[in-house]
């Protein structure tokens, strides 16, 4: 994949990237940029764990960008900042178009060894980063959709999530994590459902890409050390072009749905839905009849323990 297609397309729009000084979140705010949008980079410049702060990072990428950029140094990780980033475009450029969720942090531990202060900073950032920044920008986009910003109908309200296999398969000692990549889903679902009357769509994309979080990744065994070093080392560019794709106005009708991009593959992931039912109409189920009827209509249907590492241990088209 490449962003190739004819500059200027997003002329017009304002874009809030989240996590938007390094790895995927850079290549984002970049490829937006490249395409006509003005862009907030906000990123408070935190190592992995989500500390030591640094504004450089956020600072410095603005500067690459050029004018068509500006730095938000904050934290997300609350109501309070996600409304200074939302009012950072709105005073600095007019308006806001675009968001992307892609801001995370990482503290993994087994389940039967975490501290409960670490699940709660990850839920925080990852998840609650996102909402924060979702609720504050959506009525905004609302405002703009009523006074048909880009002309009607409106067609320029875009929330991207950026989520994880990890939170669709699991992974070893990754309890926060996934919780929180996991609970981006059902937010999505959620936004595009609330927001859809208004033309705002809000899909998410789990991308496969070498990254801080893929450093991060100790293999728990020889096929998740194998995936590592083979799968893991994909330009972010690739993630990158699939956001600019969402945000065109061909996209409009894509909505509430979950995307992989691993290199040249773009993926549509199934959702949660019945695949086996068991029922009776003659009385109550008890649970010797429940052991009898499982075994028969439910064993074939469960869903394994691979994890994403292991489920995705292919060569990527790159």
């Amino acid at each position: 994949m490449n962003s190739d297609i004819e500059g200027g397309r997003l002329e017009g729009r304002v874009a809030l990237v989240s996590g938007a000084g390094r790895g995927i979140g850079l290549a984002i705010a970049h490829s937006l940029a490249a395409q006509g949008a003005r862009v907030v980079i906000a990123d408070n410049g935190g190592d992995i764990s989500g500390q030591v702060a640094d504004p450089l990072v956020a600072e410095s990428t603005a500067k690459e960008i050029g004018d068509n950029a500006v730095a938000f140094t904050g934290s997300i990780a609350s109501a309070e900042g996600a409304r200074a980033a939302v009012a950072c475009a709105t005073e600095n450029f007019g308006g806001l178009d675009i968001l992307v969720n892609n801001a995370a942090i990482l503290r993994d531990g087994f389940i039967f060894k975490s501290d409960p202060d670490d699940f709660r900073a990850v839920i925080e950032t990852n998840l609650c980063g996102a909402w924060y920044l979702a609720n504050a920008a959506s009525p905004v986009m609302r405002a703009q959709a009523k006074d048909k910003r880009g002309g009607a109908p409106y067609d320029w309200g875009r929330i991207v999530n950026i989520t994880s296999s990890a939170g669709l398969y699991g992974n070893f000692g990754q309890s926060a994590y996934a919780s929180a990549k996991s609970g981006m889903i059902g937010l999505t679902r959620v936004a595009a459902m609330d927001l859809g009357r208004a033309g705002i769509t809000c899909n998410a994309i789990a991308p496969f890409a070498a990254t801080r979080v893929t450093d991060m990744i100790v293999p728990a065994n020889d096929e998740q050390a194998v995936y590592k070093e083979r799968a893991l080392k994909l330009s972010p560019e690739h993630v990158a072009t699939a956001v600019v794709w969402l945000c065109q106005p061909e996209s409009q009708s894509i909505t509430g749905q979950i995307f992989g991009v691993r290199g040249r593959e773009l993926f549509l992931f199934s959702q949660p839905r019945p695949i086996a039912t068991l029922s009776r109409d003659d009385r109550d189920w008890d649970v010797a009849g429940l052991i009898a009827a499982a075994a028969d209509e439910f064993e074939a249907n469960y869903t394994d323990l691979a994890t994403d590492l292991e489920s995705f241990n292919t060569d990527p088209q790159v």
